[in-house]
């Protein structure tokens, strides 16, 4: 008899139910993330952004001031949105200096986040970075309307130093202003060093929220720049592949990752291939027999023992009287009591009688089989 060991369905299913169940929560869980999230925005300076270096507290503010908050990620949107409106450049550096100085023209107030020396020599020639500082709690010293106003605040960043005669420096740190206003005919570009007093984690010290609201509030509307590096109009290029994920996506496969890694080392309880080894030695057929023998009775199988005796029994009397090997009870009990001499009835006890009740009555149930036997063989 072939004994197959390839897994069925049954122990497929039982052994992976575990893992799948943990695949399936994870993935469950990673969903109900992600559309929790709803339509939240992402990202510095954005103002549907409510992760700590987001502005979502700053656009509400500007809101409640009846300041209308346009989001804009492209030049063309922006462009088109600057009637009666402030400007709020977030990375200026990503937008040419000759389409800010277009922007500029269109804007009566711009306000610039942290511009580097290129941005400043193509908008405000006049205007120069000298170093960077750190940001802390600086007071105004200047004259400026908003800033007055607001008090002490959250600056630092980079240092501008002006040459301009109408230029104002505020919040001085060291060798330059972190804050500097410059008006002309086409309006007033207003420089921050720091990007802090707009954020959620900092729009509650000192008096930022004041300062910003006051810069960014002069105007009906607010037209908040976000360029963005895929911009056709810019030249920054386009983004990667990773880039261009949702940033919940990735976040859910980070996840499926690590629950495949986790349960690849739980299934993994072999570290190669099965190594098959020869027998170290022949077992004999007697001595095979006796082991089985053994066992049966540790686990005091006498029915099924006698059941393996008798089997054997018919099969060779089944042999020995010429019947076929699928000759029923009625054949062989009528067969073997015409060749021994016995009943029917005690041949059929012998046969297929009912089990023995202990180890003594097997023992009598084999000397009866035996000597069964060799009545009929010797006949």
């Amino acid at each position: 008899m072939s004994t197959s060991v390839s897994p069925d369905l049954r122990r497929i299913w039982r052994g992976a139910r575990v893992p799948l169940a943990l695949l399936l929560l994870v993935f469950v869980t990673g969903l109900v993330l992600l559309l929790s999230r709803g339509d939240q925005t992402t990202g510095a300076l954005e103002p549907g952004s409510y992760q700590p270096e987001g502005s979502r507290a700053l656009a509400k503010l500007l809101g409640s001031e009846r300041v209308d908050v346009r989001a804009v990620h492209t030049l063309a949107d922006a462009s088109g949105a600057l009637e009666n409106a402030t400007l709020l450049v977030t990375q200026p550096d990503l937008v040419p200096p000759g389409e800010l100085a277009e922007l500029r023209k269109r804007s009566a107030h711009v306000v610039l986040v942290a511009p580097g020396p290129e941005v400043l020599k193509g908008l405000l020639p006049g205007v120069h970075a000298v170093g960077d500082g750190e940001v802390r709690t600086l007071a105004p010293a200047c004259t400026v309307g908003a800033a007055v106003a607001a008090g002490d605040a959250t600056m630092g960043g980079i240092r501008y130093r002006s040459t301009d005669p109408g230029a104002r420096s505020c919040y001085r740190d060291g060798a330059g202003g972190t804050l500097v206003q410059v008006g002309d005919g086409h309006g007033t570009v207003t420089v921050l060093g720091t990007p802090a007093p707009l954020t959620n984690d900092r729009i509650a010290e000192q008096g930022n929220a004041a300062l910003v609201t006051r810069l960014l509030g002069q105007h009906p509307r607010l037209v908040w720049y976000l360029p963005s590096a895929d911009d056709p109009a810019l030249a920054g290029g386009k983004k990667s592949i990773t880039e261009l994920i949702p940033v919940g996506w990735r976040f859910g496969a980070l996840q499926a990752g690590i629950a495949v890694v986790l349960l690849a080392l739980w299934r993994a309880r072999r570290l190669g291939p099965v190594v098959t080894e020869p027998l170290p030695v022949v077992v004999r057929a007697a001595e095979a027999a006796e082991g089985r023998a053994r066992l049966y009775r540790r686990g005091r199988a006498t029915g099924h023992a006698a059941e393996t005796l008798r089997e054997a029994s018919r099969t060779r009397l089944r042999s020995v009287l010429g019947l076929p090997p699928d000759a029923g009870p009625a054949a062989v009990v009528e067969s073997v009591s015409a060749r021994s001499g016995r009943s029917g009835a005690e041949v059929g006890a012998v046969l297929y009688g009912p089990p023995p009740a202990d180890d003594p009555a097997l023992v009598r149930l084999a000397d009866e089989l035996d000597k069964l036997e060799s009545e009929v063989e010797r006949l």
